[in-house]
């Protein structure tokens, strides 16, 4: 199993960043975190509001906890709203059902960690998240 190295997390930001910048969006802050859930980096764009790094932790900590990204995870919540409100309470608020939250995959296909990153559209940061991955050889799981 290949280990998300600092070096490699940061490397994700950049890309992730070099993206929304390219594409001209709002502000992101980007989280990375490890398979176990714990921080690995942070960024906050200049600009970013404060709460931003709340969210993008708490998507990428919902999707790598539950093993789905989080975007799954807001399927799950239109679907199953009662279940989703229970997982929400259980985590201690620390599970945002919104895309932005993509798991971090090796070429073996194992769980090394979740991108999370709030600030523009949920959908543009999850385009962003995956860009971050991708741009490091791993594989973004959506």
């Amino acid at each position: 199993m290949t280990l998300l190295t600092l070096d490699k997390a940061n490397k994700i930001i950049e890309n992730a960043i070099s993206k929304a910048r390219e594409l001209g969006l709002s502000p992101l802050t980007v989280v990375v975190l490890d398979e176990a859930g714990h921080l690995k980096a942070l960024q906050r764009e200049d600009g970013a509001s404060m709460i931003r790094q709340q969210i993008a932790t708490a998507k990428a900590w919902g999707a790598v906890n539950m093993g789905v990204s989080s975007r799954s995870l807001a399927g799950v919540a239109v679907q199953r709203p009662d279940f989703m409100n229970a997982l929400v309470n259980i985590a201690d608020g620390k599970i945002m059902p919104a895309p932005g939250g993509v798991l971090i995959r090796d070429t073996e296909n194992h769980l090394i960690g979740a991108v999370g990153i709030s600030g523009d559209s949920s959908e543009q940061d999850e385009r962003c998240a995956i860009a971050g991955i991708e741009g490091v050889g791993f594989f973004a799981s959506i």
